[in-house]
């Protein structure tokens, strides 16, 4: 039987999943990957670490999907998507230390690592012309301020570095052996100018990266490749030992792990109106990203983009996001006094303990409006920053409407206010789109929180949007896999590739009853973001 393989690292986890040709997945597994945090905003994985999980969720899931196919799988294509994260080799591929006190194997800096701030603000403060094709303003999430932070803070690593990578382009490169970048994590996270098939002189030199001119950009990538493209001669000897995959299998260009989720999702039939410009991809996990695409540049101040080239062959991307969804879920669960007596109960009962607030949540909105009893209370969920569409990475969370008590009933409401708080993070973001052109009213949502049932009940209603979720669940691997079967020859496109082996699932419409509802809080979100903008600037000044 033939079959693609997608392969997703995530934040925490390496994935991979094997689908047959029209989308069907056969097997999935994953295995787990280690983060370090030792200081505060600082996050560092292992390449090496990382690549071991890949090779063991690939062999965890061909041995599933051989077995419910009851015979031999035939793999045509492999993709490869994952975290927007720097990894640091030396001139012979090995891993180089990212950690202020040279701890080894550490040689990848998490997206989600804030530790170029002060490289970002100064990139910011320059104006330079790239920056309007990342919303105006650069985000330390990104990689040439991460990359000025290795030159001033270790210099010795920077001169000792033959590669820098994002990581779904290391990913192909141990698979292939070949050095070549994709034009989707080149362009939304280096500053690539994929219209015009360049890199930027004048703002590598300008921002203090004049080295990686000198050198011709040999570092960084000189042969930037579009999504739909394959790698080098495919999986070589030592990849395809260590896969358990034949030499030369295909592997597809790598994608981002939000844009292979926006590949998964977007291009699904769904009924209404097919137009891009009415829809946006929502992948949610640790963090969340909004993807939407137009034939034309749309200059969305706060959000990143326009990006061309960079999810759709031929299309502009506009990519927003919020840099803890899931993982702000899970510290204001985790730091509630309630928590260890229900995770004992969930544990009791082999049930989630996400599952057992929703509970909590359906006997308290007995006879109520859905949602209405946070009435009084509100979370403003910026706890990492503000990544769209404020581009505000000092933005801080804050908290109004605690009282003196700490009761199951009040960690369900806290955690129905936390995802109200995101939902309305949501809205932001799509307004602000809407003002600069699209006409969003579809949400076509993957990702871990759109398992959770509250989760997608209040971005519908918050949104007043429908929200259509596939019915493979898990399309960020789906994506890749479709990046592999289009490597593979299996379809002719990345267009012809979603239509063949995506589908849309479920379909959520909004309570218009809770409209008026949600204006209210939402009225309110903002009002908390603006005054603690303010009680920043105060302090500012007084020190």
């Amino acid at each position: 039987m033939d079959v693609v393989l997608g392969i997703d690292v995530g934040t925490g986890s390496a994935r991979a999943g094997v689908f047959t040709t029209d989308g069907r997945k056969l097997g999935a597994a994953s295995r787990a990957t280690r983060t370090w945090h030792p200081r505060p905003h600082v996050a560092q994985q292992s390449s090496t670490d990382i690549w071991h999980a890949v090779c063991a969720s690939v062999s965890d899931a061909m041995a599933l999907a051989t077995e419910r196919a009851g015979g031999l799988l035939d793999v045509r294509g492999v993709g490869f998507d994952a975290t927007c994260s720097l990894v640091v080799l030396d001139r012979n591929g090995a891993p180089l230390s990212v950690d202020r006190d040279g701890a080894p194997g550490q040689d990848v800096i998490l997206w989600m690592d804030h530790r170029a701030v002060d490289q970002a603000a100064r990139i910011n403060d320059g104006a330079y012309d790239v920056l309007r094709y990342v919303g105006g303003t650069i985000s330390p999430e990104m990689e040439t301020p991460k990359l000025l932070w290795l030159k001033e803070r270790l210099p010795d690593v920077f001169d000792q570095a033959g590669l820098f990578f994002d990581l779904p382009d290391f990913l192909t490169w141990r698979a292939t052996g070949a050095e070549s970048r994709s034009r989707c994590s080149t362009v939304c996270k280096w500053t690539y100018l994929a219209h015009e098939d360049r890199w930027d002189d004048s703002y590598f030199r300008a921002v203090g990266l004049g080295r990686l001119v000198d050198e011709g950009y040999r570092r960084i990538g000189t042969d930037i490749r579009p999504l739909g493209g394959r790698v080098g001669a495919g999986l070589d000897a030592r990849a395809a030992e260590e896969l358990g995959l034949p030499v030369g299998t295909p592997v597809a260009v790598s994608a981002i792990d939000a844009h292979a989720g926006g590949i998964g999702v977007i291009g699904a039939a769904g009924g209404g109106d097919p137009s891009f410009d009415r829809r946006v991809a929502l992948i949610g996990g640790t963090s969340s990203c909004h993807m939407v695409v137009s034939p034309t540049p749309r200059f969305v101040p706060g959000i990143w983009g326009p990006y061309f080239d960079a999810m759709l062959p031929g299309m502009w991307l506009n990519e927003a996001g919020q840099s803890a969804t899931g993982s702000l879920i899970d510290f204001i669960i985790a730091s509630h006094p309630a928590t260890p007596a229900l995770r004992r109960q969930a544990q009791q009962e082999e049930r989630t303990i996400y599952q057992v607030l929703n509970d909590i949540l359906a006997g308290l909105e007995s006879g109520m409006p859905a949602g209405s009893i946070t009435r009084d209370l509100h979370v403003m969920p910026d706890f990492n920053g503000n990544r769209s569409p404020h581009a505000d990475p000092a933005s801080h969370g804050m908290i109004g409407g605690l009282g003196l008590s700490a009761t199951d009933d009040d960690l369900a409401c806290l955690y129905l206010a936390t995802i109200q708080g995101l939902a309305y993070g949501t809205r932001d973001i799509i307004d602000t789109l809407n003002r600069q052109g699209y006409a969003i009213d579809t949400i076509l949502a993957t990702g871990g929180g759109t398992k959770n049932p509250v989760f997608v009940r209040e971005h519908a209603n918050a949104t007043g949007c429908r929200i259509l979720l596939p019915e493979e669940p898990d399309a960020v691997l789906l994506g890749s896999a479709i990046l592999g079967a289009v490597a593979g020859g299996v379809h002719a496109s990345i267009h012809d590739g979603m239509a063949a082996m995506s589908r849309t699932g479920a379909e959520i419409r909004p309570d218009p009853e809770t409209r008026g509802f949600h204006d209210a809080k939402l009225q309110v979100c903002r009002a908390m973001y603006d005054d603690q903008k303010r009680y920043r600037g105060i302090m500012t000044r007084g020190a």
